[in-house]
């Protein structure tokens, strides 16, 4: 019952990201048409340029698209750890093609500078760019929450196109609204060199967002740790199974995807049985399963035989008292040869 219930989870979870992409190329797709006919028609570079950023919103949004139904196929022999990195891929792609699209912006918007021309219908340029700005917004806020509960890094990386297009939206929507303006208040003041302008500004907050969104998309995929906090839950998860669990040390985790990959040593008495020592490892695997659904957890289990190392006392969950207790036991029982790493002055590397 229990599995079949995680397994209509996931379906309605893959269900969730696969209709939140389809709405992000849906949008994209009208929000193109738009604005390039009416920033052709006036000519006006900046909501030209804000077509061409759609134009990478709706690839970014093909590629959410692809990442999603391809990392939710399972592992397989070829992938034993599954597929989960497509994300991170698809959301590194992203980035780069943003950084392609502000270099175009700003090529085009340096060429207007050299070669002003008045624009026709400013008026129309602003609607346009603020009915954009309040579908991307609207879209974008649905994205985030889908990416955000589902850690979908590809839908997050789509949202972070849409928001940043809201944004640059808004900034061409004042630069058009102060060239209509100042037309109908001051008609000899040259105002023109406003759109070029606002084109670059937009390119700008492009760039940011590049950098943003390489900089998340990367660290997966060159499988940095999880962040502290995360990592921090994990430890007292761990911590919670004392007295049984001694202690513990070579914590390592990493993230696919959605999904987190665990590893770590227990330290248990030495006097566990094989089967006993098994149960409580699969007790604290299902514990840090439980806190973080999409995770895949390793615990190696070791004796805790009073051989303190650097390592073992960082994790070590015994008071001193307990720790001079199993080094006597085990001193007794080795016929007073043994030695613990700090009473020897060495150190072990693990």
């Amino acid at each position: 019952m229990a599995e079949m219930q995680a397994n209509r989870a996931d379906e309605d979870k893959e269900r969730r990201k696969h209709w939140a992409a389809l709405l992000s190329v849906f949008s994209n797709s009208f929000l193109i048409i738009f604005k390039l006919a009416v920033g052709l028609f006036i000519g006006s570079i900046s909501v030209i340029s804000e077509a061409i950023h759609s134009g990478v919103d709706l690839l970014a949004s093909f590629i959410a698209l692809f990442g999603v139904k391809k990392s939710a196929k399972p592992a397989d022999e070829c992938h034993p750890f599954g597929h989960g990195k497509l994300e991170n891929l698809s959301g590194t792609v992203e980035a780069l093609l943003i950084f392609v699209a502000a270099g175009w912006i700003m090529y085009e918007a340096v060429q207007k500078f050299l070669e002003p021309h008045v624009l026709r219908l400013p008026a129309w340029g602003a609607g346009v760019m603020l009915f954009s700005a309040l579908a991307n917004y609207l879209v974008s806020r649905y994205l985030f929450r889908v990416g955000y509960e589902t850690e979908s890094m590809a839908l997050q990386a789509d949202a972070w196109h849409l928001r940043t297009d809201v944004y640059t939206s808004l900034g061409v929507t004042v630069g058009l609204s102060a060239i209509w303006l100042g037309e109908a208040v001051f008609p000899d003041l040259a105002l023109h060199w406003i759109d070029p302008a606002a084109a670059i500004v937009v390119a700008g907050l492009i760039l940011h967002a590049a950098y943003h969104l390489t900089r998340e998309s990367g660290r997966d995929l060159l499988d940095a740790s999880l962040p502290p906090d995360e990592e921090r839950t994990i430890q007292e998860l761990v911590c919670s199974f004392s007295p049984d669990v001694r202690g513990y040390h070579g914590l390592r985790t990493r993230k696919s995807g959605s999904q987190r990959f665990v590893e770590l040593h227990l330290q248990l008495d030495a006097d566990m049985s094989v089967e006993q020592s098994h149960n409580l490892a699969e007790e604290v695997s299902r514990a840090i399963k439980g806190y973080y659904t999409e995770s895949n957890v390793t615990v190696h289990v070791e004796p805790c035989n009073g051989n303190c190392t650097e390592k073992c006392l960082d994790g070590c969950l015994l008071e001193e008292g307990e720790r001079k207790q199993v080094r006597r036991r085990f001193r007794a029982e080795s016929g007073g040869t043994f030695r613990s790493d700090r009473e020897s002055g060495d150190s072990v590397n693990q």
